[in-house]
């Protein structure tokens, strides 16, 4: 903002004592200062304003941009899909029984059978209603296979 050297303001301190004199310098300079602090304040404020203004101008911009864009990918979606259809663009019945057998190779089947339900008629966890992991019954004797 200014451009004062050290020299520039030591004679402008020198002047301000021999004007104010020393009883009234002191409160001159905070009264100085604090006008200062306000004018620097209020123009950081305005500059946060402006720039704030700024921003929300350029996305408004990029908004309307993005929204053209869409609106133009979606006008020619439209034309396409809404478009004449062509003559090379139709199946004959080979084709479409192709078409089936491709799409039924890329479903997925379960080929693996499901897993046996436990001995004993109980679910894993439960304990004393069947044989345990060495094949024994509860009650400690080996049962017959």
């Amino acid at each position: 903002m200014f451009e004062l050297s050290l020299v520039e303001l030591a004679i402008i301190a020198l002047v301000a004592l021999l004007v104010l004199g020393p009883e009234k310098l002191p409160r001159a300079a905070r009264t100085v200062g604090l006008y200062a602090r306000k004018a620097r304040q209020s123009w950081y404020g305005i500059k946060a304003d402006i720039e704030r203004e700024l921003a929300a101008d350029d996305l408004k911009r990029s908004m309307q941009g993005h929204a053209e864009a869409a609106k133009r990918s979606a006008r020619a979606l439209q034309r396409e899909l809404t478009g004449p259809i062509d003559s090379g663009d139709t199946l004959d019945a080979g084709d479409a029984r192709g078409v089936a057998a491709s799409s039924a190779a890329a479903t997925p089947t379960a080929t693996a059978p499901l897993p046996a339900a436990p001995a004993g008629g109980g679910d894993a966890g439960s304990r004393g209603s069947g044989p345990d992991d060495a094949g024994r019954e509860p009650g400690g004797t080996p049962r017959d296979r």
